[in-house]
C-alpha cells in the first residue's frame, strides 16, 4: 500500500507540474495524450483508495456531479461596489474627500464575475459569486475547474480573497467559434460569456470554458498587514494570479497618469478591462474611513468613455426577418473594438439611415453600445466620397422579388408569405431553445433543408426521417438520428412554447405562457376575439388583433393540423405545487440578487400565484429588486405591499 500511495503522490505533482506548464506558460513539455494517460492513472488509484487521495489533485478540476440549484453563501466580508467616476476632474474630488491617504494603488479593472475564494489549512473549501454584496451563491464545484485558482496554497491560516473570473479574447474566440458551428447562439462579449459558464449547474461545462481568475484585494486573513501593496505581493507568492496592470503611487497626478496608461494599453490587452481602480493603500486608513451602505470610501473606479473608431462603411447589406421586416445592416471594414473584431454593426431602419445621412462608402465612427453591440455613431464628413449618394431601401424583397411596403411601425416589409428567407428565419425561430428547443437544428443545416425542398413550413420537421438527413452535406447517421430524436423531445414542449414558436407578432415568451393560461387548448384560438383577449393582463388591443388575424389565416390552421397530427402537443398544464399564493397577483421589477425574473415567476405560479407585468390597485405584492424603476414607484402610490427576494421566499415558505 505504501508503494500505491507513494505513486499517488507522485502523479499528484507530476500532473500538477504539467498543468501549469500547459494552462498557465503556454509551455506544455508533454504530449496530451500523455497528459491524459497520467491523469486517467490518477483518477482511477484515486477511485480505488479514496483514503489516499490528495485535496487538492488536478482530478477535481473536472467538476462533480450536476446540481439542482447553488446554495446561498454569507459572505465573511461584505463584497461592496464601487463608486464610478468618468472623468478626471471627479476622480481628482473624490481623492480630495480621501484626506490623509498619501499612497494610492492604481490598478486595471477587470470586466469579468467578482467572486469570493476562502482557504483553511491550505486548501480551497469554498469559492461564491457576489451576489448581492452580502449573500452569494456557492459554486465551489465550478471554481474549482479553473487552473488561474489554485487548490492548495503554502499559507495553511484562514484566508479569504476577492478576484475576477474572465473569459481570456482567444478563449472567447474559440467558444464562440464552436457555438456557431453548433448552430447555438454567440455569447455577446466575454464578460457575458464568464458569467453564464461560472454559473452553470454542471460543472464539466465551466471546465470546458477556459476560464482565468485575477485576485486584487485580501479580503479576510489572520496575519497582519498595513498595505494593500503588501497583500497583493503576498498573494501573488501563494500562487494567485493578482492584477499585471498595477502600481502603487503617491500623487493625484501619478494617478492620472497610471490611468491614463492602463487606457492606452486597453486594445492590446488579452483579456477585458471597463476601466481603472483608484484604492488608497494604507489598511487602517480603510478602516477608518470605512463605508456607505455598500460602497467603501477608500476606492473608486475610473470608467473609461466608449472607445471609438473610424473604419469605412464598405456596403448595406438587407436581412429578411421571420415576420417579413427588412434590417438594413452595415458592412465594416474590420475594426478592433472594446475587445473584438467588428465588421457588422446593424442600422434599424431607413429613418436612422437618413437622420445620420449614412451612405455607402462613407468613413463612419463606430463603437459598441454599452461596450456590447457595435453602432455608428455618426459619418466623418470631411471624408466623405465626391460621387456618394443617399442610400434608399430595396423597392422589392432581396430574397424573393415581391414588393416590399412601409407599415405603421415604420418597418418596410415582404408582402410574400412564402418568401424563402422569411421561411429560414421562421424555421429557426421554431427551433430556438426559447421556443421548440430543437437541439442541433442551426442555420447553416435549417437553410440547407429550406432549399433542398425539404423544410417548406415548419410542420414539415415532423415528417423528416433519418433518411432524408444522411445525404446532406457534413451529416452522417449518427448526427442525422440525433437530431430526429431532439425534434421528437420537441414534441412535448407544450402550448404556451408553440404559441411563441409560430411567430405571432407582439407574443413573446410571457405573453405565450399568459395566453396558454386561458386558453390552455389552441382551437380555443381558432374562434376568441379581440374583445376577449383584451380582458387578459399583458394584452393589448393591438397583440389582440395580430392573435387573431393569425389564427384566422388558412395557412395558419393548416400548418396547427399538421402539427397536431403529427403528436405536437397542443394543450398546456401547468404543474402546481401547492397553493400558498392562490389568488395573489405578483409584479416583478429589477434586478433580484439570486433568481431570475423567470424562476421567480415560475415559482409564484407553482404555488397558485399570478404574475402580471403592471402594476394596479388589484396587485397584491411588487417583488422589487435592484434598479426597480416605475413599477415600484406606482406600487408605492397605490400603497401596494412592496417585498425583495427574501420576502417572497419567505411567503413561498423557504426562509
Amino acid at each position: 500500500m505504501e508503494n500505491v500511495k507513494q505513486r499517488m503522490a507522485e502523479l499528484t505533482k507530476t500532473i500538477a507540474w504539467h498543468a501549469k506548464k500547459y494552462y498557465e506558460e503556454d509551455a506544455p513539455e508533454i504530449s496530451d495524450y500523455e497528459y491524459d494517460a497520467l491523469f486517467r492513472e490518477l483518477q482511477e488509484l484515486e477511485a480505488k483508495y479514496p483514503e489516499y487521495a490528495d485535496p487538492a489533485s488536478q482530478t477535481h478540476r473536472i467538476g462533480g456531479a450536476v446540481l439542482d440549484k447553488f446554495g446561498k453563501v454569507t459572505h465573511t466580508v461584505i463584497m461592496g461596489s464601487l463608486q464610478d467616476v468618468f472623468s478626471f476632474e471627479e476622480l481628482r474630488d473624490f481623492l480630495r474627500r480621501a484626506g490623509e491617504a498619501d499612497e494610492y494603488s492604481v490598478e486595471a479593472k477587470i470586466d469579468g464575475l467578482s467572486v469570493a475564494l476562502r482557504y483553511e489549512n491550505g486548501l480551497l473549501v469554498r469559492g461564491a459569486t457576489r451576489g448581492d454584496g452580502t449573500v452569494g451563491e456557492d459554486i465551489t464545484g465550478n471554481v474549482k475547474t479553473i487552473n488561474g485558482i489554485p487548490l492548495r496554497i503554502p499559507y495553511e491560516g484562514t484566508l479569504e480573497v476577492r478576484g475576477e473570473v474572465y473569459m481570456p479574447h482567444k478563449a472567447f474566440e474559440k467558444l464562440n467559434d464552436k457555438r456557431s458551428a453548433e448552430g447555438k447562439p454567440l455569447f455577446a462579449n466575454p464578460r457575458n460569456a464568464a458569467a453564464g459558464s461560472l454559473r452553470q449547474l454542471d460543472p464539466k461545462v465551466t471546465a470546458e470554458r477556459k476560464l482565468d481568475i485575477f485576485v486584487f484585494n485580501l479580503q479576510y486573513c489572520d496575519r497582519t498587514f498595513t498595505k494593500h501593496d503588501e497583500t497583493m505581493d503576498f498573494l501573488k507568492e501563494q500562487g494567485f494570479h493578482v492584477i499585471e496592470l498595477r502600481k502603487t503611487v503617491k500623487t493625484v497626478d501619478e494617478a492620472v497618469e497610471m490611468i491614463a496608461g492602463i487606457g492606452e494599453k486597453r486594445e492590446s490587452l488579452p483579456y477585458d478591462i471597463d476601466g481603472a481602480v483608484v484604492k488608497v493603500n494604507d489598511l487602517k486608513l480603510r478602516d477608518v474611513m470605512g463605508m456607505t451602505s455598500n460602497t467603501p470610501r477608500w476606492a473608486v473606479a475610473f470608467k473609461y468613455p466608449p472607445e471609438r473608431k473610424e473604419t469605412e462603411l464598405l456596403d448595406i447589406l438587407i436581412q429578411v426577418g421571420r415576420t417579413g421586416v427588412l434590417t438594413p445592416n452595415a458592412v465594416l471594414s474590420p475594426v478592433r473594438l472594446a475587445g473584438t473584431t467588428v465588421s457588422r454593426a446593424t442600422l434599424h431602419n431607413i429613418d436612422q439611415i437618413r437622420e445620420k445621412d449614412i451612405r455607402i462608402g462613407d468613413t463612419v465612427t463606430v463603437q459598441k453600445a454599452g461596450d456590447i453591440i457595435p453602432e455608428i455613431v455618426g459619418v466623418v464628413a470631411s471624408k466623405r466620397k465626391p460621387d456618394s449618394v443617399p442610400y434608399e431601401m430595396p423597392k422589392v424583397c432581396p430574397s424573393c422579388g415581391e414588393p416590399v411596403f412601409r407599415d405603421e411601425e415604420a418597418a418596410v416589409r415582404c408582402t410574400n408569405g412564402a418568401c424563402p428567407a422569411q421561411l429560414v428565419r421562421s424555421v429557426m425561430h421554431f427551433s430556438s431553445r426559447d421556443a421548440m428547443d430543437i437541439e442541433g437544428l442551426g442555420e447553416a443545416l435549417v437553410g440547407t433543408l429550406c432549399g433542398e425542398g425539404l423544410v417548406k413550413n415548419v410542420a414539415d420537421l415532423y415528417s423528416l426521417t433519418a433518411s432524408d438527413l444522411i445525404p446532406l452535406e457534413r451529416m452522417g447517421e449518427k448526427s442525422a438520428e440525433k437530431l430526429i430524436d431532439a425534434i421528437g423531445v420537441s414534441k412535448t414542449r407544450g402550448l404556451s412554447r408553440v404559441l411563441y414558436a409560430l411567430g405571432i407578432r407582439q407574443v413573446g415568451e410571457k405573453a405565450a405562457k399568459t395566453l396558454a393560461k386561458a386558453y390552455p387548448d389552441i382551437e380555443s384560438f381558432f374562434t376568441v376575439t379581440a374583445e376577449e383577449l383584451t380582458v387578459i393582463p399583458d394584452v393589448g388591443a393591438v397583440t389582440a388583433e395580430y392573435i387573431v388575424n393569425f389564427f384566422a389565416h388558412p395557412q395558419t390552421r393548416e400548418t396547427v393540423g399538421r402539427l397536431k397530427e403529427k403528436g405536437v402537443v397542443m394543450t398546456e398544464t401547468v404543474e402546481k405545487k401547492g397553493e400558498l399564493l392562490e389568488g395573489k397577483t405578483f409584479v416583478l421589477t429589477g434586478t433580484l440578487p439570486h433568481l431570475t425574473r423567470d424562476e421567480a415567476g415560475d415559482m409564484i405560479e407553482a404555488q397558485g400565484g399570478k404574475v402580471s407585468s403592471s402594476v394596479s390597485k388589484k396587485t397584491d405584492y411588487v417583488v422589487a429588486g435592484e434598479k426597480a424603476g416605475s413599477k415600484l414607484t406606482k406600487a408605492e402610490q397605490l400603497g401596494v405591499a412592496i417585498i425583495d427576494e427574501a420576502g417572497l421566499l419567505s411567503l413561498l415558505g423557504q426562509n
